[in-house]
């Protein structure tokens, strides 16, 4: 045997004992996962993390191995080790699963989507036909059509105290697209990104598709859903790449002051963090909101969308705001990706930008209100949302799982989220303003009974 072929024999051999580590380290990872289960314990503990990624650096110091190397197989490890601890059910996965249901003849009422019931504003279907009668039909610049990224720029402009540029805007599929592109082209496997819990969960699968971490900053009812900020500053550490914020909040309805804001952005500046703020909800302010924009911050990313406000979620456009370094990157992805959004979409949207979504506001901020004084009847604990377009409510009874009871209410035709879907929350349920009133009432009475009934174990 030549010494070729005995080389790749004993790394063969060594990525088979590799693998057979692997797998141990699964298995001990799923017996940890149900001792927490049976003790009421966080899946993830940061504590043990940190001491691991310690062990780790110091370890490839000593063995004279890339510290980025072993941060980036240490990451990965954590990220199936939490897959196996803990089963999450997505708001989509919720919404495709009553979909199901509805498609076999069974009426459901959706309190689970984040999709409002408006109708577009009415320049839309116009603007809609126009685009192709004009022969606005064909591919743009990956980045956008001129006329609406210079449209976003001089709306924010007049918003904020901002001054954007149209450099500084793509257009995306969506504001989801554009959290994947900020995320996948400014993350790299080994880095760790922070995010404030409960969070949208598309932040969580976006940092596993690069292998990055997610550490979680968890926020409590008790605190109003208030982020403590010194613990914040004590997560980030050399690893840390991005901080992700989202306010008005999905699922509590949490909105930031100003000075709050800004001890955030604070953080972010003198740890030289990319601080990526998603402002999908910000139409739906109760309170005087206010943006990343508002602090003209280098390393921010704003994302945002027509889904919420104009109420366009089938359109599929969303757009993200930042640094003309940062966006030339997210283009060149989406040019990759998918070349660019639909033209027609793109004009749509432009012409939905003059329309004031303020009654669409009011209206969501009175279905909440009708929300939350039904529920202060039953037996569940909750803090009055002061955006979005949710209620985020624990229920407190004995034993309750919230996963175990959406598929109760599921039978008996209300469809809603667990909180598990947006962290450690598995007694919480997240109920949508989506609906008519009508509609609302008569999925908060299903809900209501099937508490009376206490089906919940």
């Amino acid at each position: 045997m030549d010494d070729l072929e005995k080389l790749r024999g004993e790394i063969r051999q060594v990525t088979i004992e590799i693998m057979k580590q692997v797998k141990r380290r699964m298995e001990i990872a799923k017996q940890i996962g149900e001792i927490k289960g049976k003790k009421g314990l966080d899946i993830v503990d940061e504590k043990a993390e940190d001491e691991l990624r310690k062990a780790i650096v110091q370890l490839c110091s000593q063995i004279d191995l890339d510290a980025d190397i072993g941060l980036r197989v240490l990451n990965m490890l954590l990220n199936e080790s939490e897959k196996v601890q803990l089963k999450r059910k997505t708001p989509t996965a919720m919404f495709a699963k009553a979909k199901q249901l509805e498609s076999q003849g069974k009426k459901i009422i959706h309190l689970e989507v984040g999709e409002p019931d408006f109708v577009p504003p009415g320049t839309v279907k116009k603007a809609l036909t126009d685009a192709i009668e004009q022969g606005h039909y064909h591919y743009t610049e990956p980045r956008g059509v001129p006329e609406l990224r210079e449209a976003l720029a001089s709306s924010l402009r007049k918003k904020f105290n901002a001054t954007v540029k149209e450099e500084q805007v793509i257009v995306t599929v969506g504001g989801r697209f554009a959290v994947f592109l900020a995320v996948s082209s400014l993350v790299k496997p080994g880095d760790e990104i922070v995010v404030i819990e409960p969070y949208w969960p598309a932040y969580r699968e976006c940092a596993e598709l690069v292998n990055a971490k997610l550490r979680v900053l968890h926020t409590t009812l008790e605190d109003k859903w208030l982020p403590n900020l010194n613990k914040l500053e004590n997560m980030v550490n050399d690893n840390t790449k991005m901080l992700v914020i989202n306010y008005p909040n999905n699922p509590t309805g949490k909105v930031l002051d100003a000075k709050y804001m800004e001890k955030i952005v604070n953080i972010a500046k003198d740890n030289k963090l990319i601080l990526m703020s998603d402002e999908v909800y910000a139409d739906y302010s109760f309170n005087k909101f206010t943006s990343i924009l508002d602090y003209n911050y280098e390393n921010s990313i704003l994302i945002s969308s027509f889904s919420k406000g104009p109420a366009m979620t089938g359109f599929r456009v969303g757009y993200a705001v930042a640094d003309p370094e940062i966006i030339a990157k997210m283009v060149k992805l989406q040019a990759i990706a998918l070349t660019s959004v639909a033209e027609p979409m793109q004009y749509a949207a432009l012409s939905a930008l003059d329309n004031n979504v303020k009654q669409n506001a009011d209206t969501v901020k009175k279905r909440l209100s009708l929300i939350s004084n039904r529920l202060k009847k039953m037996p569940v604990s909750f803090v009055e949302p002061e955006g979005a377009m949710y209620v985020f409510a624990r229920v407190d009874l004995d034993g309750f799982n919230a996963d175990q009871f959406v598929e109760k209410t599921l039978d008996e035709g209300l469809a809603l989220t667990p909180g598990s879907s947006f962290g450690n929350y598995n007694n919480f349920l997240r109920i949508s303003a989506g609906q008519s009133e009508d509609v609302i009432e008569e999925g908060l009475d299903i809900l209501q009974r099937t508490l009376q009934g206490k089906h919940y174990n």
